[in-house]
């Protein structure tokens, strides 16, 4: 007989995702190659995840086009975020996201808990600078970075 306060087996499942413990470091929240996005360098406000589907369209005479399913199309992750480089780690975060793109290279993409979310590029980097002090220094960062799925493998 099965205690109602309970949880199911699925529900225990759905749970123990977000009891384990934090693999990459206690303030981290994602790493991207060797990049950190965490509490106390560049951490990222919000993520946007979109997902393509593409469909060939062929005319048909009197009635609707017909469609076809021809395969998955890009995937992207958007990341806006802020810096506040005098709180922590000062202006070099945006330098470093810039260089890593130069690179030219995917890049894996793990979560805070250390789960692997296959290799991604980044395609675009905003950045504005704000609330500047003597000497040009400001004291907030707002960036978006924008990721495009390059696959399991780089």
């Amino acid at each position: 007989m099965m205690h109602a306060n309970k949880p199911s087996i699925a529900q225990q499942a759905e749970i123990a995702k977000f009891n384990r413990p934090i693999i990459v470091e206690p303030t981290a929240m994602m790493k991207l190659g060797d990049f950190v996005f965490s509490l106390n360098t560049a951490a990222f406000q919000s993520m946007s995840r979109s997902s393509s589907y593409n469909w060939a369209e062929q005319a048909r005479i009197g009635t609707h086009p017909c469609l076809q399913f021809t395969g998955v199309g890009a995937e992207t992750i958007s990341l806006p975020g802020i810096i506040l480089p005098r709180f922590k780690g000062g202006l070099k975060q945006v330098v470093e996201m810039r260089a890593l793109a130069g690179h030219g290279k995917p890049l894996q993409l793990m979560d805070g808990f250390g789960d692997l979310k296959g290799f991604w590029c980044i395609t675009s980097i905003k950045e504005n600078a704000s609330d500047f002090l003597a000497g040009g220094y400001p004291q907030k960062i707002e960036f978006t970075l924008e990721l495009k799925y390059y696959g399991e493998k780089a």
